[in-house]
């Protein structure tokens, strides 16, 4: 019961990476950046060990970005054609690769991370993968033409990638769509579809992380236009609780989402952020307690999970490691309370 993860990502050591940053530079080239990568990942997981996180990930420490580092490995993509484009309904602007040809994965993206992070740790393992709508939103396209057909030609590829690391051993495949909360209309068009598709025939837990973002500048300035309750989940739960995800990964602590809407999510496991990754500040356990206590009102205990509300990539790390301690440290306080 209460069994504690994270939504993904770690901060990478200053060696690997520069520190503090959402897309960082890395400090290290050619074999010693891989063996940099092998490092910092068996790191990544002894520190959430020590922290008590029951269900660990590789804390993404071989990628730069959530979406990018997976669209390295895929054919089809010139990256060399970088074109400003506007993301999340223009939110923020960023120069992006270009998709110019059929998408095809180069050979195995993440096998070599997840061999790693399973050999090395007796704890189930988390693997994330961007979500074929938030991939679409990041990128541009001189090739498809159609929206909705390159998300489900990059459904099809997140598949062969996800049956793979299933067979690795990988116990939760979670695919990150911080898009679900943007194009509401879209969600139950056709992303849950392209979910359906990138899921299809895997054996393990599938889940979906969405989230209000990062707290950088433009996703802060972006919440504050909002209102005091952000109800678009509202719209989009009832067809995730109808969808084949196992699991919904989202934000609580410091959040204006009304707890009372983790109701719709009947039937689903609920991953419950009550770590705010916008914040400077470690909480405490019993700040962490009452947000579990505040989502179990609506979320039955065997079915919730405490969690980081989003990546920790750009916080620093013992900052991160103060709140995971405290995440472990509040659910254990729920725990012996029931």
């Amino acid at each position: 019961m209460l069994e504690t993860t994270i939504a993904g990502s770690l901060p990478k050591p200053s060696w690997l990476a520069e520190p503090k940053k959402l897309w960082p530079a890395w400090r290290l080239e050619a074999d010693a950046l891989a063996e940099g990568k092998r490092d910092a990942t068996l790191l990544a997981l002894k520190i959430q060990e020590d922290c008590g996180i029951d269900i660990v990930s590789d804390g993404e420490q071989s990628r730069q970005h959530f979406v990018h580092g997976f669209l390295e490995g895929v054919d089809g993509i010139d990256f060399a054609r970088r074109v400003p484009m506007g993301i999340r309904n223009n939110r923020y602007e960023a120069m992006v690769p270009t998709v110019t040809g059929p998408l095809r994965r180069k050979g195995p993206v993440h096998a070599a991370e997840a061999r790693i992070a399973r050999a090395h740790t007796a704890r189930r393992l988390k693997f994330t993968l961007p979500g074929p709508m938030t991939i679409i939103d990041t990128i541009a396209d001189s090739y498809y033409g159609d929206r909705v057909a390159m998300a489900m030609a990059f459904a099809e590829v997140l598949n062969e990638e996800a049956r793979e690391l299933a067979a690795i051993g990988v116990d939760v495949i979670q695919f990150d769509e911080p898009a679900f909360n943007v194009y509401l209309d879209e969600v139950t068009g056709w992303g849950i579809a392209a979910l359906h598709r990138a899921i299809g025939g895997l054996s393990c837990k599938t889940a979906i992380h969405i989230c209000y973002g990062y707290g950088i500048p433009a996703n802060i300035e972006w919440k504050a236009t909002l209102g005091h309750e952000w109800r678009q989940y509202e719209r989009i739960f009832p067809a995730l609780a109808a969808s084949h995800i196992d699991q919904v990964s989202l934000e609580c602590a410091h959040s204006h989402v009304p707890v009372e809407l983790l109701s719709l999510l009947h039937g689903k496991d609920v991953l419950v952020g009550a770590i705010d990754v916008a914040s400077d500040k470690a909480e405490t356990p019993e700040e962490v307690a009452a947000t579990i206590e505040d989502a179990l009102r609506f979320v039955p205990p065997e079915r919730l999970y405490p969690c980081t509300n989003c990546g920790m990539a750009p916080l620093d790390r013992t900052l991160a490691e103060q709140k995971l301690a405290a995440l472990t440290a509040g659910a254990a306080l729920v725990r012996g309370r029931r």
